[in-house]
């Protein structure tokens, strides 16, 4: 399986900082933005196997900014991050195609096991596209 490409989107400069540190030293690809419209932009230009999104942000929020991922790339994986418990938030993200939603602060081995997670299906789906095609 190729390394894992990871996009973290947050507006917390100082969260983002110390989770990609802590994800390259597992050996993860980590790039990150401070806007759900950094994040379209980035996505646009870059391959991208998972996303860490933060739900409440300035501007674009974290919802509107996973339909807009979702409509564009369907296979990138998003795993929803939020400070602020909220059900219908966790709903709505997960109906829009999600992998799942964790709150903050996550504790660091299920965040790294859930992108792992994330990027052995997004891997899987590609090899049965692949079979499909040919």
């Amino acid at each position: 399986m190729t390394p894992c490409r990871v996009l973290l989107v947050d507006d917390e400069v100082d969260f983002v900082r110390t989770v990609a540190k802590r994800l390259k030293r597992n050996k993860l690809s980590v790039q990150a933005v401070h806007s759900g419209a950094d994040a379209l932009s980035h996505l646009a230009d870059n391959p991208i196997d998972v996303v860490l999104l933060d739900v409440k942000m300035p501007g674009m929020g974290g919802i509107e900014a996973l339909r807009e991922i979702k409509a564009r790339q369907p296979l990138v994986e998003v795993i929803m991050l939020t400070g602020h418990a909220s059900v219908e938030a966790a709903i709505d993200g997960m109906e829009l195609g999600a992998f799942d939603y964790l709150m903050k602060p996550v504790e660091f081995d299920e965040l790294l096991y859930k992108i792992q997670d994330a990027h052995r299906k997004k891997s899987l789906q590609e090899a049965k596209i692949r079979s499909l095609e040919s």
